[in-house]
């Protein structure tokens, strides 16, 4: 593989996320929203999470800046981040065919809101966090550069433990001991791990 086809690569999973996004985002805007935790703290974590896993690898891949931060690119690492990419791609799609119009960009609540615990969420409570963390590491592997590269790890760390805490309190405060029990049942982010 050459840097050139990991950076086509990473551009094929942006298209894809897109893609999956789209019509799940078209679907749920229709659904009226119980409760919104969106607030300035929520907006400056999803700007630091998109800019990390969009903007700057974008304009890396567009630009090759910064050019000094580039690192030796080694073929097998770039097959790895394009299996980490194709299972980012399945899961992220997994979790919003499983969620429906439940799903939301942001701390949102829909109407008539239902704790999904079935399918891919049998195991995992963030399955769609799980499929940001895969990104985050195959951009890594894709773009030999220490800032765009690694600025997923970052811009998505981010976002996941200033948020995730957030979330489940959302969740225990709408389901009560229904979430409570699954999370005893499930782990956050990685099967059998944590």
């Amino acid at each position: 593989m050459t840097p050139s086809l990991a950076k086509l690569t990473f551009v094929a999973l942006v298209i894809g996320w897109y893609v999956i996004r789209f019509e799940h985002a078209r679907r749920s805007r229709h659904a009226l929203i119980r409760r919104n935790a969106r607030d300035v703290r929520e907006n400056v974590l999803l700007l630091i999470s998109l800019s990390g896993l969009g903007i700057l690898p974008l304009l890396y891949v567009g630009t090759a800046v910064p050019r000094f931060a580039d690192y030796m690119f080694r073929s097998a690492q770039g097959w790895f981040g394009v299996l980490l990419a194709i299972a980012a791609l399945f899961l992220f799609q997994m979790t919003h065919r499983a969620l429906g119009q439940n799903w939301s960009v942001t701390l949102q609540l829909r109407q008539n809101h239902k704790l999904i615990t079935s399918g891919i969420y049998r195991n995992i409570r963030h399955p769609m966090y799980t499929a940001f963390w895969l990104w985050a590491i195959a951009q890594a592997c894709l773009l030999p550069n220490w800032f765009a590269g690694f600025a997923g790890l970052v811009g998505f760390g981010s976002l996941f433990f200033g948020r995730v805490g957030r979330e489940e309190q959302m969740m225990l405060d709408t389901f009560g001991d229904d979430y409570r029990h699954y999370m005893s049942q499930t782990y956050r982010i990685i099967p059998l791990i944590y």
